[in-house]
């Protein structure tokens, strides 16, 4: 592959240009089918983006329900059909009798599912739901989640395995503000959303701890803009939901919703 490709990714993500580069060679020329675990967004678009590049091959995405945000990828050679083939994932459906359970969250079931060695791209998008949570695995890792998770967060729990149509979806809470900003610039956006100094959002986005649209991005300068997903790992993501306009004061209204 030619490295001038990589100039189009962040340095981050080279590692996954390479693996997903060498699933569409192999299938150009080889004829080989690829089917992947779960794919984050910003991969998703990395995987069209090299499929696009070959005449030869093409791609489906498939995460268990039509607005999934994390998907499973079947690259494969142009002339082969893929909407029949088996996208090979489960729901996890996770539940207890104890009244703690309403209290658990997204990452409390993430947490336990990692907890038993689980990779995080065999898991797809999780619902919190009544009474526990449905999640999409891959059908290879079912079957142990199944038998090993036992508890989430010191609370017991039973699983069981179901069909993709008994998945039952969150609703999305989003908590809604609107910040008079003076600039669209990331660092003072997400200093505002997050309730913290300029200074202190300044180090994790150094870091490469920020990410907008699922990509790493260091430049506190950036400018968001309306449909922006951002988020900082330890303390949330929100997006932009709408540029109101501009205020007599030549201030930017911006309506954020924040992940609850």
């Amino acid at each position: 592959m030619s490295k001038e490709l990589y100039s189009h990714f962040h340095s981050d993500e080279h590692y996954f240009v390479d693996k997903a580069w060498d699933w569409v060679e192999r299938a150009a020329q080889n004829h080989a089918v690829k089917l992947t675990d779960f794919l984050d967004p910003r991969q998703a678009f990395i995987l069209t983006s090299l499929v696009n590049r070959h005449p030869d091959v093409h791609c489906r995405f498939d995460g268990g329900y039509p607005d999934a945000e994390r998907r499973r990828a079947l690259v494969a050679p142009d002339y082969r059909s893929l909407d029949e083939e088996d996208m090979e994932m489960a729901v996890l459906s996770v539940s207890s009798g104890d009244g703690k359970f309403l209290t658990l969250e997204h990452g409390d079931y993430m947490g336990a599912i990692l907890g038993l060695g689980m990779k995080r791209d065999k898991v797809g998008d999780i619902h919190v739901i009544e009474g526990g949570c449905h999640c999409l695995v891959t059908r290879d890792a079912a079957d142990y989640l199944h038998l090993n998770l036992s508890q989430v967060h010191r609370v017991h729990v039973q699983t069981e395995l179901l069909p993709l149509n008994k998945l039952e979806l969150a609703a999305v809470n989003l908590d809604e503000l609107t910040l008079s900003v003076a600039s669209m610039r990331m660092d003072g956006i997400v200093s505002d959303v997050f309730r913290l100094s300029r200074a202190k959002v300044l180090i994790p986005i150094q870091a490469g701890r920020c990410r907008v649209n699922w990509k790493p991005e260091e430049d506190p300068s950036k400018p968001l803009k309306e449909g922006d997903m951002v988020s900082m790992q330890g303390f949330g993501r929100f997006k932009v939901l709408e540029v109101e306009g501009v205020t007599k004061k030549g201030r930017i209204r911006v309506k954020i919703g924040k992940f609850a």
